[in-house]
């Protein structure tokens, strides 16, 4: 049996998550889409595209990788990161009929990148764990990989936006003594062509990726023909909603995810109406990031050691606690309760990814994890329009003075509401209809 981290897969399945996920433009996300001359109306209507691609993608690229194999969707999706972020990094600011057009491709390559290495990766490195080390040692990968990508997305967080800014580039040229001058124009770009370093980063590390023997099950499934995928996706859903267990790990994480996500996405005019800085904001990201250093450690033990049950009533408690008391936007402390929130983000991540790959066979793992994947992004892509929907009700007859702290205020309860409605109706279902004494995995 191979020392868990001394499996090629499994240090390459982390470089591969690190690279994928750290982009530097993340904390500059909407105002460079902005600063390329887009409005406000077009940032949405792409980011709808992005969601809609994901959710069309998600579940037939899992059965693909489940039958062509996973490496070969991972080495896809690297390609596509390449284009996607190569596309908009050299793209001249001219027409903006083009420009649209542009991110509107780079969108939709994006939702496909997404997709195809959703499930395909954890895939690929539990199979791999499988065949030549301990399957007991998931969780310990997860614990790892989630520090791992704390660590790449607090740099990404603190260099993506301090080589957006071009009077910190000129302030940082001088302490050098190098008189070099930068503009909007210029900076704008930097976050972009990092990232493209790290998709070539991706690209290689996918490359050196071999997938595992699964055994001749499924390596029979794998020399069928991909018009078989669809096939395989209505086993791996039959599969789900015949395992009382899956299904409820899936439900109560796409409610958990959702909700957060939401929330996260909101967080800077949080912030702004909690009457922080915006210089902070930045700082503040890389500080939530530092949870995935701590969190995995003590979600692990909590898998390990604990019923199911236990771990979703801790993260229950964590959301629904943070939820309620960021709606009393206290000056300042509120950041309190947007921490706890958000590392409820983290336990979900880790516990939904823990039991679902124990109980899944390794034949339709892939498609499994795309599931999850698109009920988690038709959850977030659903209380978007909703919460869409419950903003233009708010704003008619408003100013607009009104609408930065009234209906953002207003609005905001709606989700604790939401999320606490949801849960105890997904808890009667489960008592009901869910429950059996078979469905959770056995303790070790």
């Amino acid at each position: 049996m191979t020392p868990t981290f001394s499996i090629p897969n499994i240090r390459l399945f982390i470089a591969f998550k690190v690279f994928l996920n750290s982009r530097f433009y993340y904390p500059v996300f909407t105002i460079l889409f902005l600063d390329f001359g887009l409005t406000v109306a077009q940032f949405s209507i792409l980011n709808a595209v992005w969601a809609a691609t994901i959710v069309l993608a998600e579940v037939p690229s899992g059965a693909l990788a489940d039958i062509i194999g996973r490496k070969r969707l991972l080495v896809f999706a690297t390609s596509i990161m390449m284009i996607e972020i190569g596309i908009i990094s050299f793209i001249p600011k001219t027409n903006p009929s083009i420009i649209f057009f542009v991110f509107l491709v780079n969108r939709v390559l994006s939702g496909l990148a997404e997709a195809a290495a959703s499930g395909a990766d954890e895939a690929i490195a539990y199979d791999s764990l499988t065949t030549q080390g301990d399957p007991d040692q998931w969780g310990r990968v997860l614990e790892v990989l989630m520090r791992f990508q704390s660590i790449g997305f607090i740099i990404a967080m603190s260099v993506g936006a301090a080589i957006y800014d071009p009077i910190l580039l000129e302030r940082i040229c001088r302490f050098f003594d190098l008189t070099i001058s930068f503009t909007q124009e210029t900076t704008m770009r930097f976050p972009l062509y990092l990232t493209f370093i790290l998709a070539i980063c991706a690209f290689i590390t996918t490359l050196k990726m071999e997938d595992p023997d699964s055994g001749p099950a499924a390596a029979d499934i794998k020399t069928k023909q991909v018009r078989q995928a669809f096939s395989l996706t209505l086993k791996a859903g039959l599969w789900i909603f015949k395992t009382p267990f899956a299904l409820s790990v899936i439900l109560f994480g796409m409610l958990f995810d959702g909700i957060i996500r939401m929330v996260i996405t909101l967080s800077s005019q949080y912030y702004r109406m909690i009457e922080l800085p915006e210089s902070t904001f930045g700082i503040i990201g890389s500080f939530v990031a530092m949870f995935g250093l701590v969190i995995p450690k003590i979600a692990k033990k909590i898998a390990e050691n604990h019923s199911p049950s236990h771990a979703l009533w801790i993260t229950t408690f964590l959301t629904a606690t943070g939820l309620i008391t960021m709606s009393f936007f206290w000056p300042y402390t509120g950041l309190i309760p947007a921490l706890i929130t958000f590392s409820a983000m983290y336990f979900t991540g880790f516990f939904v990814s823990f039991y679902i790959n124990q109980i899944t066979s390794s034949n339709q793992r892939a498609t499994v994890l795309s599931f999850k994947g698109l009920a988690y992004n038709i959850s977030y892509g659903v209380l978007g329009i909703l919460y869409a929907l419950l903003l233009k009700i708010k704003k008619q007859g408003l100013t607009s003075e009104d609408i930065e702290n009234t209906v953002f205020i207003d609005t905001f309860s709606g989700f604790p509401i939401t999320f606490i409605v949801w849960f105890f109706i997904l808890l009667i279902i489960y008592v009901l209809w869910l429950r059996k004494p078979s469905s959770p995995p056995q303790q070790r």
